[in-house]
């Protein structure tokens, strides 16, 4: 096929790339060493490259040829010839963890610079064109969380917004929205954005020692969304886990009896709409998209009723038959909230305070609090994304890989959240990944543009290929099969080639 001429740039890659180093493996796919991988668009031709992120931890565990460094599903420990002294000492400063800087999951744009990210407070900076690895920023230096979200946003102004979550704080464990500034004031040059970093706000959790694990939150014109599920990490045993020799996976529970929150802050006043509102537990990774109508906010969710998901990415479960014996006991589901904030005082109770067209609920109860529940849009798709420039805005459409009771997608959709209309593409022993959705310049609708993935196949020794599909159509522009391994990914972005500092500057 042929390239779109005007699609120029570099798309991004990040994912988990390496899970055995020398004789020692990762317990869980998403531990394993990052490895970024890119494809450079350039007058109607792609390259391809692909780099393992240089990070503290790659150092470390390559040079002891073992893993020694700990990450989420899987504890390391340091050596065991060390002295009975070292050994105790090691115990002790692992109390509050030392976090790993494998950024394996996403990539972040802030001022002129480009991150890999994970779950902690370590980014690394990469160069998008050579993937080189650059220096290790640590978020705690400039605002005090020791975990981050991989799924920032970006304002009209080019300011990152993030959320992370604070444990140590005497006791008061919080979650603090802050902003990264997209550019620094004149005088300032040398310095980095981080610099100016400011708080937004700060919500506290609903227990001190048990708060909410959350992978992304939401954005409107006037309104972030953060959601509190009980899906929880326990502090106290995240603190002994080195001590008693399992995971921090394992300090994660979700308490499928408990309530599901949702908190509003107003972007201007930086408070917290004072009105209480819940829905049932629920675990969920991935917003899609929110906006504003007439006195309600809508957001829409990919949401599970369990906490399966995760399990299943352990490798003992990722063998050759995986997707026979592993299954999923809960289908990911696209819900949309249509939540109500000028409720009326004297509403009635047990009345549903939505006035918009919609089988979305919201319920007014004895206490005050409002009870929600969701229109389901659809079901069984994952890693969703939109077109950027409708991010917080009225929107139409969703591009996701597709899932059914297997975690692995098999195929890429493109969902009508109001005719609720879907299209595929997807092909025999084709695993595919997230679809980037890139706006056609000078684009009028909302679908003018391309979708990328890239392509895996079942079979080792057929090649992975990149697909161009024209967003509209869902049709198959072209393809650029690579002739190396390349490993399934998790997220990434788009890079305009105006968006990219040349090495002269």
């Amino acid at each position: 096929g042929q390239l779109p001429s005007w699609l120029q740039g570099i798309l991004l890659r990040n994912g988990p790339g390496m899970h055995t180093i020398g004789d020692s493996k990762y317990n869980h796919w998403f531990d394993g060493l990052a490895l970024l991988h890119s494809f450079t668009f350039k007058n109607g031709e792609v390259y391809y490259r692909s780099k393992y992120l240089r990070s503290d931890t790659y150092n470390c565990n390559i040079e002891a040829n073992r893993i020694v460094v700990s990450e989420f599903g899987t504890m390391a420990y340091p050596d065991p010839c060390k002295n009975i002294f070292a050994k105790a000492f090691s115990y002790l400063s692992h109390t509050i963890p030392e976090f790993t800087d494998n950024c394996l999951i996403n990539i972040m744009k802030a001022g002129d610079d480009f991150y890999a990210t994970g779950e902690t407070n370590f980014i690394r900076k990469i160069n998008p064109e050579t993937l080189e690895t650059l220096e290790k920023v640590d978020y705690n230096k400039y605002v005090a969380v020791n975990v981050a979200t991989s799924h920032p946003h970006y304002d009209s102004a080019g300011n990152v917004l993030n959320m992370g979550t604070s444990i140590v704080d005497k006791g008061k464990t919080k979650y603090l929205l802050f902003k990264i500034p997209s550019s620094v004031p004149e005088q300032e040059k040398k310095k980095s954005c981080f610099k100016h970093l400011e708080v937004v706000c700060s919500i506290p959790s609903r227990s001190l020692l048990h708060p909410s694990y959350y992978h992304s939150f939401g954005i409107t014109e006037n309104y972030i969304i953060f959601i509190e599920q009980p899906f929880r990490l326990d502090i106290v045993k995240m603190a002994t886990a080195y001590i008693r020799g399992v995971s921090w996976a394992s300090c994660l529970a979700f308490n499928k009896d408990d309530k599901t929150w949702f908190h509003f802050i107003d972007r201007k006043t930086k408070k917290e709409v004072p009105i209480k509102f819940y829905t049932d537990a629920m675990v969920f990774f991935h917003h899609i998209n929110a906006y504003e109508e007439d006195g309600h906010i809508i957001f829409d969710i990919i949401a599970y009723t369990d906490n399966s998901l995760y399990d299943m990415f352990y490798l003992k479960n990722l063998g050759k038959d995986f997707e026979e014996n592993v299954k999923l006991t809960s289908i990911p589901t696209c819900k949309r909230f249509v939540v109500p904030l000028q409720c009326d005082k004297d509403a009635v109770v047990d009345s549903n305070l939505v006035t918009l067209p919609s089988t979305a609920t919201a319920v007014k109860e004895k206490d005050g609090n409002i009870y929600c529940q969701p229109e389901i849009l659809c079901e069984g798709i994952e890693l969703p994304r939109i077109n950027y420039d409708y991010n917080g805005k009225k929107y139409k459409y969703v591009f996701a890989t597709q899932v059914q009771w297997s975690p692995v997608p098999t195929k890429i959709a493109k969902f009508n959240t109001q005719t609720k209309e879907m299209l595929h593409w997807g092909q025999d022993d084709c695993w595919p990944s997230e679809p980037v959705f890139v706006p056609r310049p000078d684009a009028k609708e909302e679908d003018d543009g391309v979708v990328l993935t890239c392509v895996v196949k079942t079979d080792p020794k057929d090649p992975p290929f990149l697909l161009v599909l024209d967003a509209k159509t869902f049709t198959e522009l072209c393809r650029a099969t690579v002739n190396v391994e390349m490993h399934m990914d998790l997220h990434g972005m788009f890079i305009p080639q105006q968006a990219m500092k040349t090495e002269t500057e």
